[in-house]
């Protein structure tokens, strides 16, 4: 019988240019055993690799004007927010929605992930602006599988040490039996990515079970299940690292949405690697119990 445990591991916050290989192995180094499972921030990866767009820079179309004006603060301010059970403070900031600095939000997400992500309330296609300073956001790694592989051979090489590297999207991903789906883009194989919006609100409207998602496994050979069941223990012992979305993290630093600096960022906990280990309990057989 086995259960897993989960260590959190904090670390200085990633900027662009930053070698996120040495971070990790140093991060590690004296607190992994063989057959662990590290799982990686993606937006930490991609901070690191300056794959971000300065939204302030951005002219947006009439396309994400309209979205921004009406789509997000009568559609998702009140019915879909509703089906979606969101909380009254969310639904208020929605009703809200920042009218220039979200049609450029909405226009990046046009550009980099088409009509129907830009239509989703937030994470638009894996596009994140939390724990990021001013108007920049992350973009969604296009070559998670070989960076996952990279890390993995890094740490074999480096502190000899055979573990599964894991790198997850905080997006969620949905579970009806052993059916897995997400409307975050290019996931895990064995689970389905479509829908955006229809997909997020099914989801949220029969309260299925949901997990973060994984994007890409390197070192072992996990089904969808177990690796949404590790992503999410990683998940719960991360925490939300400096607010869960923009508002809250520019409302802990108590600043307007696109105040929040470098300076600010650098001087708080960041947790973007999480140790996951399976305990083995000697009773002659081999189930899995998750705390």
């Amino acid at each position: 019988m086995t259960k897993y445990s989960a260590l959190a591991l904090t670390t200085s916050y990633w900027k662009p240019g930053d070698n996120y290989i040495d971070k990790i192995t140093s991060a590690l180094c004296g607190k992994i055993e063989n057959c662990d499972y590290v799982v990686v921030s993606e937006k930490a990866i991609s901070t690191a690799l300056g794959c971000m767009v300065d939204e302030s820079k951005i002219q947006p179309n009439l396309n994400a004007r309209l979205i921004a004006h009406f789509w997000m603060r009568f559609g998702w301010g009140y019915p879909f927010g509703i089906l979606s059970h969101f909380g009254p403070r969310l639904l208020h900031r929605l009703k809200e929605y920042p009218l220039e600095s979200g049609s450029r939000h909405k226009q990046v997400a046009l550009q980099y992930a088409g009509f129907w992500q830009t239509l989703m309330f937030g994470s638009e296609g894996g596009i994140d602006g939390s724990n990021l300073p001013y108007a920049f956001v992350s973009l969604p790694l296009t070559n998670a599988d070989e960076i996952a592989k990279k890390i993995q051979k890094e740490i074999q090489v480096k502190m000899q040490k055979d573990v599964c590297v894991i790198i997850a999207d905080t997006d969620k991903t949905y579970r009806f039996r052993n059916f897995f789906f997400t409307p975050r883009p290019e996931p895990f194989r064995g689970i389905h990515s479509f829908g955006g919006t229809a997909t997020y609100i099914l989801g949220r409207v029969l309260n299925f079970k949901k997990s973060s998602t994984p994007l890409a496994v390197a070192g072992c050979n996990l089904q969808a299940d177990e690796a949404l069941t590790i992503t999410n223990i990683a998940d719960k012992a991360r925490g939300p690292g400096s607010g869960a979305t923009v508002w809250d993290m520019a409302a802990r630093f108590q600043v307007d949405v696109n105040g929040v600096s470098w300076e600010m960022l650098s001087k708080i906990k960041h947790k973007p690697l999480v140790i996951v280990r399976k305990n083995w309990l000697n009773d002659g057989k081999k189930k899995q119990i998750i705390v």
